[in-house]
């Protein structure tokens, strides 16, 4: 079966192709995409060659992880349904996941169409809102996570690093739970994106003292510290601010420098939790929030491209002449 695809054939390198992926079993369904959302960290990562795999690292003398099929969510339109899946029918838009792919390092994508996916891997979407707000969802699902993992009081103080697209997630579902939330980050436009209200603060890295503020707002020390940066300088800057069996969420890729001292978080009983990947009853949470608005993804969206100017897309990402944060492929 032919497609098309956002191919990364060599590090730093994005091209609009013509690949091949199996045909279709009785258990998968087959979408025509409308909409693909670009995950810019963990693309990012992968168009640089830093990762083979979810959240497995390349090290020197491991394996090349090119070519590869970028992403991992889109929506789109059922094209074909197998005989053996009896929920789904021809012309139900959908959010899907990876598809099957040949070829390549991984045999399956998300970035193509049409895409053969099992039906583990689509979720139908409801009428409202906009199809579109469902098209990042398991981005979205990764800043759910990083919310909903840990412990916490009604009022509990958490700090989220990170204003990219999982830190605002991640701010938005722990603010949701009744948390007061603090969003670091050094871009004011993305900033400005975590909405107004009396429990949110921003703190710009690059303007403002953030421990001094922390520590005045929440002298009681902070309860969660979300991470989605990947940075271990902010870990270690954001320790001392932490209460006693505090809590860290850890969703930010480190590649090979991932060296946390475990004595450090010992000696002040804080617990690690590490977050990745996606559950179908997180996605199906997920999906539920949005619909009730509770998750905003639409905001974080600031570009469009055609799918065939994705090279485009990604040279605005790496390089940014603009702000830029959610980036949408169109594939109509």
């Amino acid at each position: 079966m032919q497609a098309r695809a956002v191919v990364f054939p060599r590090a730093r390198t994005v091209e609009f192709a013509a690949v091949s992926c199996p045909e279709p079993s009785a258990d998968d369904v087959a979408v025509e995409v409308l909409h693909s959302w670009i995950s810019n960290g963990t693309e990012g990562s992968y168009l640089r060659g830093e990762r083979i795999a979810g959240d497995t690292a390349w090290r020197p003398g491991g394996p090349t992880p090119f070519p590869v099929v970028a992403g991992y969510q889109k929506i789109g339109r059922v094209s074909w349904v197998g005989a053996n899946v009896r929920d789904m029918e021809v012309g139900e838009i959908v959010f899907a996941s990876v598809g099957k792919v040949n070829g390549m390092f991984h045999a399956h994508g998300g970035q193509i169409s049409p895409s053969v996916n099992t039906r583990e891997f689509v979720w139908k979407l409801p009428t409202a809102p906009d199809p579109l707000a469902f098209a990042g969802m398991v981005l979205t699902q990764v800043g759910y996570n990083c919310g909903t993992r840990p412990q916490l009081r009604l009022g509990d103080w958490a700090l989220v690093v990170g204003d990219g697209q999982v830190g605002q997630w991640a701010a938005q579902t722990l603010s949701l739970r009744g948390a007061q939330v603090a969003l670091l980050g050094r871009h004011p436009d993305r900033l400005a994106k975590f909405p107004d209200r009396p429990t949110h603060y921003r703190f710009n890295e690059t303007q403002d003292d953030w421990p001094t503020q922390v520590r005045r707002l929440c002298p009681e020390g902070l309860r969660v510290l979300v991470d989605t940066a990947g940075s271990l300088a902010h870990l270690q800057r954001a320790l001392p601010l932490m209460a006693r069996r505090g809590q860290i969420v850890s969703a930010g890729f480190h590649g090979a420098d991932d060296l946390l001292s475990l004595q450090a978080l010992r000696q002040r009983e804080i617990s690690l939790h590490s977050v990745s990947g996606w559950t179908r009853g997180r996605m199906d949470q997920t999906r539920r929030l949005i619909a009730a608005g509770q998750l905003q993804t639409l905001p974080l969206i600031t570009h469009r491209f055609p799918v065939q100017e994705a090279a485009v897309a990604w040279r605005l990402i790496q390089t940014p002449s603009e702000p830029v944060l959610g980036v949408i492929l169109d594939w109509t």
